[in-house]
Protein backbone atom coordinates (compact mmCIF):
# COMPACT_ATOMS: atom_id res chain seq x y z
CA UNK A 1 0.00 0.00 0.00
CA UNK A 2 0.81 3.63 -0.94
CA UNK A 3 0.10 7.22 1.38
CA UNK A 4 -3.18 5.18 3.03
CA UNK A 5 -2.41 6.59 6.74
CA UNK A 6 -6.49 8.21 6.47
CA UNK A 7 -8.18 4.67 5.53
CA UNK A 8 -5.75 2.11 6.94
CA UNK A 9 -7.04 1.81 10.61
CA UNK A 10 -9.87 0.73 9.54
CA UNK A 11 -8.92 -1.85 7.05
CA UNK A 12 -6.46 -3.08 10.38
CA UNK A 13 -9.76 -3.21 12.42
CA UNK A 14 -11.81 -4.95 9.90
CA UNK A 15 -9.01 -7.53 9.45
CA UNK A 16 -9.12 -7.90 13.54
CA UNK A 17 -12.79 -8.31 13.35
CA UNK A 18 -11.97 -12.04 11.51
CA UNK A 19 -12.40 -15.11 13.45
CA UNK A 20 -9.84 -17.48 13.50
CA UNK A 21 -5.80 -17.77 13.98
CA UNK A 22 -3.84 -15.47 11.09
CA UNK A 23 -0.75 -13.06 10.49
CA UNK A 24 -1.07 -10.03 8.44
CA UNK A 25 2.02 -8.98 6.14
CA UNK A 26 1.83 -4.42 5.18
CA UNK A 27 3.58 -3.51 2.76
CA UNK A 28 4.60 -0.20 3.00
CA UNK A 29 5.60 1.15 -0.34
CA UNK A 30 7.40 4.05 -0.99
CA UNK A 31 4.78 5.65 1.92
CA UNK A 32 5.73 9.80 2.30
CA UNK A 33 3.00 10.07 4.77
CA UNK A 34 1.65 8.45 8.06
CA UNK A 35 0.90 5.15 6.99
CA UNK A 36 3.64 3.37 9.16
CA UNK A 37 2.98 5.62 12.35
CA UNK A 38 -0.95 4.80 12.02
CA UNK A 39 0.50 0.83 11.60
CA UNK A 40 2.60 1.11 14.68
CA UNK A 41 -0.57 2.81 16.63
CA UNK A 42 -3.04 0.07 15.93
CA UNK A 43 -0.76 -2.88 16.82
CA UNK A 44 -1.41 -3.16 20.90
CA UNK A 45 -5.59 -3.03 19.64
CA UNK A 46 -4.89 -5.83 16.77
CA UNK A 47 -5.91 -9.26 18.04
CA UNK A 48 -3.26 -10.87 15.16
CA UNK A 49 0.52 -10.23 14.66
CA UNK A 50 1.29 -7.28 12.15
CA UNK A 51 4.34 -7.44 9.93
CA UNK A 52 5.47 -4.46 8.83
CA UNK A 53 7.53 -4.51 5.91
CA UNK A 54 8.92 -1.26 3.87
CA UNK A 55 9.85 -1.35 0.32
CA UNK A 56 11.12 1.48 -1.97
CA UNK A 57 10.06 0.68 -5.07
CA UNK A 58 12.17 2.73 -8.00
CA UNK A 59 11.66 3.15 -12.13
CA UNK A 60 9.69 0.64 -13.66
CA UNK A 61 8.58 -1.48 -10.34
CA UNK A 62 7.23 1.86 -8.64
CA UNK A 63 3.99 0.29 -9.57
CA UNK A 64 1.12 -1.83 -7.87
CA UNK A 65 2.11 -5.13 -9.51
CA UNK A 66 5.59 -5.66 -7.85
CA UNK A 67 3.89 -3.94 -4.12
CA UNK A 68 1.58 -6.88 -4.09
CA UNK A 69 4.04 -9.35 -5.44
CA UNK A 70 6.24 -8.33 -2.73
CA UNK A 71 3.73 -8.16 -0.15
CA UNK A 72 2.28 -12.09 -1.47
CA UNK A 73 5.77 -12.92 -1.18
CA UNK A 74 6.33 -12.21 2.05
CA UNK A 75 3.50 -13.82 3.41
CA UNK A 76 3.83 -17.07 1.18
CA UNK A 77 7.34 -17.18 3.30
CA UNK A 78 5.05 -17.28 6.74
CA UNK A 79 2.83 -19.99 6.10
CA UNK A 80 3.15 -23.62 6.60
CA UNK A 81 2.85 -26.01 3.24
CA UNK A 82 -0.94 -26.27 3.74
CA UNK A 83 -1.00 -22.38 4.01
CA UNK A 84 -3.56 -20.28 2.93
CA UNK A 85 -2.11 -16.96 0.97
CA UNK A 86 -4.62 -13.47 0.97
CA UNK A 87 -5.09 -10.28 -0.19
CA UNK A 88 -6.53 -7.20 0.61
CA UNK A 89 -6.02 -2.80 -0.10
CA UNK A 90 -5.88 -0.75 2.66
CA UNK A 91 -8.85 1.55 1.15
CA UNK A 92 -10.90 -1.20 1.76
CA UNK A 93 -12.67 -3.31 4.51
CA UNK A 94 -13.46 -7.12 4.76
CA UNK A 95 -16.38 -7.75 6.41
CA UNK A 96 -16.98 -10.44 9.36
CA UNK A 97 -16.96 -13.77 8.16
CA UNK A 98 -14.84 -12.75 5.40
CA UNK A 99 -11.68 -14.84 6.12
CA UNK A 100 -13.96 -17.87 7.29
CA UNK A 101 -15.46 -17.87 3.53
CA UNK A 102 -12.56 -17.97 1.96
CA UNK A 103 -11.28 -20.71 4.34
CA UNK A 104 -14.49 -22.76 3.58
CA UNK A 105 -13.97 -22.26 -0.37
CA UNK A 106 -10.50 -23.55 0.28
CA UNK A 107 -11.61 -26.35 2.37
CA UNK A 108 -14.46 -27.32 -0.51
CA UNK A 109 -11.49 -27.57 -2.99
CA UNK A 110 -10.42 -24.41 -4.21
CA UNK A 111 -7.77 -23.51 -5.05
CA UNK A 112 -7.58 -20.12 -5.18
CA UNK A 113 -10.94 -18.02 -4.51
CA UNK A 114 -12.27 -14.54 -6.03
CA UNK A 115 -13.95 -12.42 -3.21
CA UNK A 116 -16.78 -10.03 -4.21
CA UNK A 117 -15.85 -6.08 -3.82
CA UNK A 118 -19.58 -4.32 -2.45
CA UNK A 119 -18.53 -0.36 -3.21
CA UNK A 120 -18.39 1.71 0.82
CA UNK A 121 -22.23 2.71 0.82
CA UNK A 122 -21.31 6.52 2.34
CA UNK A 123 -18.40 7.19 -0.50
CA UNK A 124 -21.42 5.66 -3.17
CA UNK A 125 -23.59 8.41 -2.48
CA UNK A 126 -21.06 11.43 -2.69
CA UNK A 127 -20.66 9.77 -6.66
CA UNK A 128 -22.13 11.97 -9.49
CA UNK A 129 -25.54 10.84 -10.14
CA UNK A 130 -24.47 9.41 -13.64
CA UNK A 131 -21.74 7.07 -12.12
CA UNK A 132 -24.09 6.45 -9.32
CA UNK A 133 -26.69 4.77 -11.93
CA UNK A 134 -23.75 3.33 -14.21
CA UNK A 135 -22.47 1.58 -11.05
CA UNK A 136 -26.12 -0.07 -10.39
CA UNK A 137 -26.10 -1.14 -13.42
CA UNK A 138 -23.27 -2.50 -14.44
CA UNK A 139 -23.76 -4.69 -11.35
CA UNK A 140 -26.63 -6.38 -12.51
CA UNK A 141 -25.22 -6.75 -15.77
CA UNK A 142 -22.46 -8.40 -14.71
CA UNK A 143 -24.52 -10.57 -12.60
CA UNK A 144 -26.85 -11.46 -15.20
CA UNK A 145 -23.94 -12.44 -17.24
CA UNK A 146 -22.54 -14.50 -15.00
CA UNK A 147 -26.03 -16.08 -14.28
CA UNK A 148 -25.83 -17.09 -18.41
CA UNK A 149 -22.45 -18.43 -18.06
CA UNK A 150 -22.80 -20.36 -15.07
CA UNK A 151 -26.30 -22.30 -16.91
CA UNK A 152 -24.55 -22.96 -20.22
CA UNK A 153 -21.06 -23.73 -18.94
CA UNK A 154 -21.18 -25.04 -15.42
CA UNK A 155 -18.52 -25.95 -13.18
CA UNK A 156 -18.81 -28.10 -10.19
CA UNK A 157 -16.05 -26.23 -8.54
CA UNK A 158 -17.71 -23.11 -9.04
CA UNK A 159 -21.65 -23.49 -9.00
CA UNK A 160 -24.22 -20.40 -8.74
CA UNK A 161 -24.79 -18.18 -6.79
CA UNK A 162 -21.09 -16.17 -7.79
CA UNK A 163 -19.93 -13.20 -9.90
CA UNK A 164 -17.39 -12.55 -12.21
CA UNK A 165 -14.50 -10.18 -10.41
CA UNK A 166 -10.69 -11.22 -10.10
CA UNK A 167 -9.69 -7.77 -7.93
CA UNK A 168 -6.95 -7.82 -5.87
CA UNK A 169 -9.52 -6.27 -2.71
CA UNK A 170 -10.31 -10.08 -2.02
CA UNK A 171 -8.09 -12.82 -3.25
CA UNK A 172 -7.24 -16.19 -2.04
CA UNK A 173 -4.93 -18.91 -3.16
CA UNK A 174 -2.85 -21.94 -1.51
CA UNK A 175 0.20 -21.77 -1.10
CA UNK A 176 0.90 -24.44 -3.38
CA UNK A 177 -0.59 -22.97 -5.85
CA UNK A 178 0.80 -19.82 -5.34
CA UNK A 179 4.43 -21.21 -5.90
CA UNK A 180 3.28 -23.97 -8.79
CA UNK A 181 2.11 -20.72 -11.30
CA UNK A 182 5.39 -18.68 -10.42
CA UNK A 183 3.38 -16.43 -7.83
CA UNK A 184 1.61 -13.06 -8.85
CA UNK A 185 2.14 -11.76 -12.15
CA UNK A 186 4.38 -7.95 -11.42
CA UNK A 187 2.09 -6.79 -14.03
CA UNK A 188 2.03 -2.40 -13.71
CA UNK A 189 -1.87 -2.90 -13.77
CA UNK A 190 -4.74 -5.70 -13.65
CA UNK A 191 -1.97 -7.89 -11.86
CA UNK A 192 -5.36 -9.32 -10.03
CA UNK A 193 -6.71 -10.71 -13.28
CA UNK A 194 -3.45 -11.30 -14.60
CA UNK A 195 -2.92 -13.86 -11.56
CA UNK A 196 -6.13 -15.72 -11.38
CA UNK A 197 -5.84 -16.13 -15.73
CA UNK A 198 -2.64 -18.12 -14.39
CA UNK A 199 -4.16 -20.00 -12.12
CA UNK A 200 -6.97 -20.75 -14.54
CA UNK A 201 -4.44 -21.65 -17.09
CA UNK A 202 -3.00 -24.63 -15.24
CA UNK A 203 -6.89 -25.48 -14.68
CA UNK A 204 -6.89 -24.18 -11.10
CA UNK A 205 -10.23 -24.48 -9.29
CA UNK A 206 -11.21 -20.89 -8.94
CA UNK A 207 -14.19 -19.68 -6.55
CA UNK A 208 -16.05 -17.10 -7.42
CA UNK A 209 -17.29 -17.06 -3.73
CA UNK A 210 -20.20 -14.18 -3.19
CA UNK A 211 -20.02 -14.55 0.64
CA UNK A 212 -16.07 -13.35 1.01
CA UNK A 213 -17.76 -9.33 1.05
CA UNK A 214 -15.05 -6.73 1.13
CA UNK A 215 -16.43 -2.95 1.60
CA UNK A 216 -13.91 -0.89 -0.89
CA UNK A 217 -13.22 2.90 -1.53
CA UNK A 218 -15.23 4.79 -4.17
CA UNK A 219 -13.38 7.27 -4.02
CA UNK A 220 -11.65 8.96 -7.68
CA UNK A 221 -8.20 9.40 -6.71
CA UNK A 222 -6.69 5.92 -7.02
CA UNK A 223 -3.47 4.87 -6.42
CA UNK A 224 -3.23 2.28 -9.44
CA UNK A 225 -3.84 2.78 -13.12
CA UNK A 226 -6.89 0.80 -14.74
CA UNK A 227 -8.33 0.19 -11.22
CA UNK A 228 -11.98 0.81 -9.34
CA UNK A 229 -11.17 4.54 -9.51
CA UNK A 230 -10.29 5.42 -12.85
CA UNK A 231 -13.59 3.43 -14.30
CA UNK A 232 -15.57 5.43 -11.53
CA UNK A 233 -13.97 8.77 -12.63
CA UNK A 234 -14.64 7.51 -16.28
CA UNK A 235 -18.23 7.17 -15.74
CA UNK A 236 -18.37 10.58 -13.84
CA UNK A 237 -17.63 12.60 -16.73
CA UNK A 238 -19.81 10.13 -18.60
CA UNK A 239 -16.74 9.53 -21.23
CA UNK A 240 -17.33 8.63 -24.50
CA UNK A 241 -16.03 5.23 -25.61
CA UNK A 242 -17.30 3.23 -22.88
CA UNK A 243 -18.16 -0.39 -23.78
CA UNK A 244 -19.88 -3.51 -22.52
CA UNK A 245 -20.02 -7.36 -23.61
CA UNK A 246 -22.73 -8.07 -25.68
CA UNK A 247 -25.45 -10.47 -24.33
CA UNK A 248 -26.02 -12.53 -26.89
CA UNK A 249 -22.01 -12.76 -27.49
CA UNK A 250 -21.73 -13.92 -23.75
CA UNK A 251 -23.94 -16.02 -24.27
CA UNK A 252 -22.53 -17.62 -27.55
CA UNK A 253 -19.10 -17.59 -26.02
CA UNK A 254 -20.04 -20.00 -22.88
CA UNK A 255 -21.99 -22.10 -25.22
CA UNK A 256 -18.75 -22.79 -27.47
CA UNK A 257 -16.20 -22.87 -23.99
CA UNK A 258 -18.80 -25.91 -22.65
CA UNK A 259 -18.19 -27.37 -26.42
CA UNK A 260 -14.32 -26.98 -26.32
CA UNK A 261 -14.61 -28.28 -22.72
CA UNK A 262 -16.39 -31.41 -23.84
CA UNK A 263 -14.30 -31.79 -26.84
CA UNK A 264 -10.58 -31.49 -24.98
CA UNK A 265 -11.85 -34.02 -22.19
CA UNK A 266 -12.82 -36.47 -24.72
CA UNK A 267 -10.29 -35.84 -27.45
CA UNK A 268 -12.41 -35.45 -29.56
CA UNK A 269 -12.46 -33.30 -32.45
CA UNK A 270 -16.16 -34.20 -33.82
CA UNK A 271 -17.13 -32.76 -30.68
CA UNK A 272 -16.60 -29.01 -31.78
CA UNK A 273 -16.93 -28.45 -35.11
CA UNK A 274 -15.94 -24.26 -35.13
CA UNK A 275 -12.77 -24.98 -36.12
CA UNK A 276 -10.65 -26.38 -39.01
CA UNK A 277 -9.52 -29.53 -38.30
CA UNK A 278 -5.19 -28.69 -37.85
CA UNK A 279 -6.08 -24.98 -35.49
CA UNK A 280 -8.38 -27.82 -33.86
CA UNK A 281 -5.56 -30.32 -32.89
CA UNK A 282 -3.50 -28.17 -31.60
CA UNK A 283 -5.80 -26.79 -29.36
CA UNK A 284 -6.57 -29.95 -28.11
CA UNK A 285 -3.19 -31.54 -27.40
CA UNK A 286 -3.01 -28.52 -24.63
CA UNK A 287 -2.21 -30.24 -21.36
CA UNK A 288 -4.51 -27.98 -19.75
CA UNK A 289 -8.22 -26.76 -20.67
CA UNK A 290 -7.30 -23.28 -19.60
CA UNK A 291 -4.13 -23.72 -21.93
CA UNK A 292 -6.75 -25.09 -24.73
CA UNK A 293 -9.22 -22.71 -24.35
CA UNK A 294 -6.47 -19.98 -24.77
CA UNK A 295 -5.47 -21.42 -28.08
CA UNK A 296 -8.79 -21.77 -29.34
CA UNK A 297 -9.61 -18.07 -28.59
CA UNK A 298 -6.75 -16.98 -30.98
CA UNK A 299 -8.15 -18.60 -33.48
CA UNK A 300 -12.02 -18.20 -32.52
CA UNK A 301 -12.93 -14.82 -32.03
CA UNK A 302 -16.55 -15.85 -31.08
CA UNK A 303 -14.98 -17.28 -27.56
CA UNK A 304 -14.44 -13.63 -27.01
CA UNK A 305 -17.63 -11.61 -26.52
CA UNK A 306 -18.35 -8.78 -28.88
CA UNK A 307 -18.28 -5.08 -27.17
CA UNK A 308 -21.01 -2.72 -27.67
CA UNK A 309 -21.14 0.77 -26.05
CA UNK A 310 -22.19 1.12 -23.16
CA UNK A 311 -24.76 3.67 -24.16
CA UNK A 312 -26.47 0.35 -24.67
CA UNK A 313 -26.94 -1.01 -21.01
CA UNK A 314 -30.16 -1.31 -20.48
CA UNK A 315 -30.80 -2.95 -23.53
CA UNK A 316 -28.31 -5.79 -23.27
CA UNK A 317 -29.94 -6.40 -19.84
CA UNK A 318 -33.41 -6.95 -21.32
CA UNK A 319 -31.91 -9.58 -23.98
CA UNK A 320 -29.60 -11.10 -20.79
CA UNK A 321 -33.15 -11.15 -18.84
CA UNK A 322 -34.59 -12.90 -22.05
CA UNK A 323 -32.20 -15.38 -22.60
CA UNK A 324 -31.58 -16.44 -18.70
CA UNK A 325 -35.31 -16.78 -18.35
CA UNK A 326 -35.72 -19.53 -21.25
CA UNK A 327 -33.25 -21.26 -20.45
CA UNK A 328 -34.74 -21.39 -16.66
CA UNK A 329 -37.40 -22.41 -18.33
CA UNK A 330 -36.08 -25.20 -20.57
CA UNK A 331 -37.63 -23.54 -23.90
CA UNK A 332 -36.65 -25.26 -26.86
CA UNK A 333 -34.97 -22.35 -28.49
CA UNK A 334 -32.80 -22.11 -25.20
CA UNK A 335 -32.25 -25.52 -25.32
CA UNK A 336 -31.04 -25.69 -29.42
CA UNK A 337 -28.96 -23.17 -28.41
CA UNK A 338 -26.65 -24.49 -25.25
CA UNK A 339 -25.74 -27.68 -28.46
Amino acid sequence: MRNEAARLGRCLDALGAQAGGFEVVLLLNNCEDDSRAVAEAAKPRLPYRLHLVEARLEGGRAHVGWARRLAMDAAADLVGPSGIILTTDADSRPVPGWLAANRAAVAGGADAVAGIIVPDPAERRGLHPIARQRLSGQRRYERLMERLASLLDPEEHDPWPRHGYHCGASMAVRLGVYRRVGGLPPEPSSEDRAFFAAVLRQDGRVRHCPKARVVTSCRLDGRAAGGMADTLLRWSEAREGEAIPAARSVARAARLRAALRRAWRAGSPAAFPALPPAALADVLQAPTFGLALERAARRLAALTPRLVPAARLAEEIAAGLRLAAGLESGAPSARRDRR
